[in-house]
């Protein structure tokens, strides 16, 4: 199993929740950010929540040099302007791809937002072609994640082109109790998957809770 978890862009919503869970499980977490003083802030108060001191602060390059592995939750609108930098750094790495493509209308609420490779996970793999794209985490609630006092019962749906990089991605998130994951085949399917987390914000927005996804059958 990789060692050190990155948190690409980990100070936004999803970032702090999975650092904080990652490192319950006993893993050393990095929280990226373009702005060091962001990313020690944010793994300051991720680290006062529990005492936990496996999670540390750094750039987002730092981040990904140092990590075995690299969890991107940037907004999708981020991605073109950040990852070619990184290229180098995440070369031969597992990076899950968490982003959404979705814009917020204040008539209709959470909408899809159309990506010409397919998908933010298929323009991840085509902005860092030499990684190994895994595209997961997208259903998790990071409400969720980020209250310890809640117990997480929701599954994982991955979906890659590398069998290998979407096991190491299922041993990381087997450290998190009450996550099961769930192979979801090619990396093409990410379309789908990111479309569903679009469906899940709506149904968010109209209930006013947060919700999470559970298969049945399996």
């Amino acid at each position: 199993m990789p060692q050190t978890m990155a948190l690409i862009g980990g100070t936004g919503r999803l970032g702090p929740g999975l650092a904080l869970r990652l490192s319950r499980g006993g893993l050393p977490v990095i929280i990226g950010s373009r702005d060091l003083q962001h990313a020690l802030d944010a793994a300051e108060r991720v680290t006062a929540l529990d005492g936990v001191t496996r999670i540390r602060g750094a750039t987002n390059a730092d981040a990904a040099a140092s990590a075995d592995l690299a969890i991107l939750t940037v907004p999708y609108e981020a991605q073109t302007g950040l990852l070619p930098d990184l290229a180098g750094p995440l070369a031969g790495k597992v990076v899950v791809s968490t982003t959404v493509p979705v814009r917020f209308d204040p008539a209709l609420g959470p909408v899809a937002v159309k990506v010409d490779e397919g998908s933010a996970a298929e323009q991840v793999a085509a902005l860092l072609p030499t990684s190994r794209i895994v595209g997961g985490f997208h259903t998790v609630s990071s409400v969720h994640l980020s209250r310890l006092d809640r117990d997480l019962d929701e599954d994982v749906l991955l979906c890659g082109d590398d069998d290998g990089a979407k096991a190491d991605v299922r041993r990381i998130a087997g450290v998190i109790p009450g996550l099961r994951v769930v192979d979801a085949g090619r990396l093409g399917n990410a379309h789908h998957l990111e479309q569903l987390t679009v469906l899940l914000l709506s149904i968010n927005r109209l209930s006013r809770r947060s919700v999470g996804v559970r298969l049945t059958g399996l």
